[in-house]
């Protein structure tokens, strides 16, 4: 007599658990877009802002590494290229918000329009933006690099 031998149902307590679902990886694409357009418009804010008070404020060179580093953090992920991008972005954005500032307030100085001032060429922008700099200036772009690259390594998805 042959019997079909069956071997018992698991139970609860020996059933494997279910595979947990994978982890977002993001998109490191569009983290570096992200954080190319975060940069672009928030330095064009910053510079906004020094041109409107003639004062380089360090809250805003925070904020600029911020907006970088959570741009390039929350789209592109856990990428670890990201955060050192996003650090020279964030340089970039200060530098360049620190040049349009400069170029406001010499548009302002000699009633012409920025336009106008950045029309002469970068190279005397810079080399006006040299002269005007101290180690606050060199500070400030220190702060916005740092902030960004632990805003996007700390808020990586």
């Amino acid at each position: 007599m042959s019997q079909n031998f069956q071997p018992p149902a698991p139970d609860s307590f020996t059933e494997a658990p279910a595979a947990p679902a994978p982890a977002r990886t993001g998109n490191i694409g569009l983290g570096i877009a992200a954080a190319v357009v975060a940069a672009l418009v928030i330095g064009a804010i910053y510079g906004a802002i020094i041109g409107a008070t003639n004062y380089q404020i360090g809250y805003a060179a925070v904020a600029v590494g911020a907006v970088v580093g959570l741009a390039a953090g929350k789209l592109g992920g856990r990428n670890p290229l990201l955060p050192v991008l996003s650090a020279l972005l964030s340089l970039a954005a200060v530098l360049g918000g620190q040049m349009f500032g400069l170029a406001m307030l010499i548009a302002e100085e000699y009633s012409i329009s920025t336009t106008d001032v950045l029309d002469s060429g970068v190279a005397k922008l810079f080399d006006a933006w040299k002269e005007t700099s101290s180690p606050m200036t060199f500070l400030f772009l220190a702060i916005g690099a740092y902030a960004s690259f632990q805003t996007a390594r700390k808020t990586a998805a």
